[in-house]
């Protein structure tokens, strides 16, 4: 299935049912008074996050959704029927925004959350609700309401503990394949990814954490050179980053350290939060150097890159050091789990 993480629709909630002007008429009940009905309320539609979908697919084709309007009231006191509420099943991830003014509407950053995104209309009011003492044959009646209607951006950022962030080619996807049961598309010749992949790693029975790998960067992507900065958006629900270099560039001209430096530049201005978050280097293809000049040519490099929190050598492609930076990644996640889960936990009403 191809893979979709943008979409835009329209919304359009049912109208509410019109009240009705009705009075009652029986042969041995004269004057019998307003009888009316009320019309019934317009369905309204919601969105809910479904953890058994990956993709926005669904929403690449049909681009207008409408709920079911509401029925008019009628005689003898029968009030119309409501209109059938509508419900959009999306990726967990997936947040939606006014596509006019650019606020966000509903984050659905956890399975089963669901928002109200579009209103139904209010059904309109009968006569019967208009009889008084001095009233007591009312014509008066309510239209029903209009339904809401807006239209959405949907933008889908997948979510994940960890992210490789690199130039294509730097073995992204050779390094989750390595450590998770995720199979990305690899081979002996240079080529990018063209979606994200996720893969679960496992390092113990009860500890695992989930990694993301996007399409690689390039110098000049903001200002859309190649993939550009489509896929950064799945790096932001992250709290960890790795940098993947290759130390040994199949181009011999290329400068490993001048590359990781532009990546930087990019990730900065694309968004500066996302450059602030913890960001471990991660040399890659340590395999194809020498021994004798490794621990130099991996020297040369971290002084090169600048201040980073930890750096790992390891080779995808033969697992050489992926174990260790997997557990330390586990380490640094859990960590950084127990502040939250203590924040909630004392957020909670008792």
């Amino acid at each position: 299935m191809k893979f979709f993480d943008e979409a835009k629709i329209e919304v359009i909630a049912g109208n509410g049912g019109d009240g009705s002007a009705s009075f009652r008429r029986e042969k041995y009940v004269p004057r019998g008074g307003p009888d009316g009905g009320d019309g019934g309320r317009g369905g309204s539609i919601w969105v809910v996050a479904d953890c058994n979908l990956n993709t926005l697919i669904d929403f690449r084709y049909t681009r207008i959704f409408r709920a079911q309007h509401g029925e008019n009231g009628r005689g003898a006191d029968c009030y119309g029927k409501g209109g059938e509420d509508m419900l959009l099943r999306v990726p967990v991830g997936t947040v939606f925004s006014d596509l006019n003014s650019g606020a966000v509407i509903a984050d659905l950053d956890c399975d089963g959350k669901k928002v109200l995104i579009a209103k139904g209309g209010d059904g309109g009011l009968g006569n019967i609700h208009f009889k008084s003492s001095t009233n007591r044959a009312p014509r008066q009646t309510t239209s029903g309401g209009e339904g809401e209607r807006c239209e959405l951006r949907l933008e889908l950022k997948v979510l994940a503990d960890a992210g490789l962030l690199g130039l294509p080619n730097a073995g992204k996807s050779t390094f989750i394949r390595a450590v998770s049961a995720a199979k990305p598309k690899v081979a002996d010749y240079p080529f990018t990814t063209l979606h994200p992949n996720l893969g679960v790693v496992r390092v113990d029975h009860n500890r695992s954490f989930v990694i993301a790998d996007i399409p690689g960067l390039i110098e000049g992507a903001a200002d859309g050179a190649g993939l550009g900065h489509r896929f950064l958006r799945h790096l932001q629900r992250t709290r960890l980053l790795l940098h993947l270099v290759d130390i040994s560039p199949f181009d011999p001209q290329a400068d490993p350290v001048r590359d990781a430096q532009a990546i930087l530049e990019e990730l900065r201005k694309y968004d500066p939060s996302l450059f602030e978050k913890p960001r471990w280097l991660v040399i890659n293809k340590i395999d194809l150097l020498p021994i004798g000049e490794r621990a130099e040519r991996i020297s040369a490099l971290v002084a090169g890159y600048g201040p980073v929190e930890r750096h790992f050598s390891i080779s995808a492609i033969n697992g050489d050091g992926c174990r260790e930076l997997t557990f330390a990644m586990m380490d640094h996640l859990e960590r950084h789990r127990r502040p939250v889960e203590e924040q909630e936990n004392a957020a909670a009403p008792a």
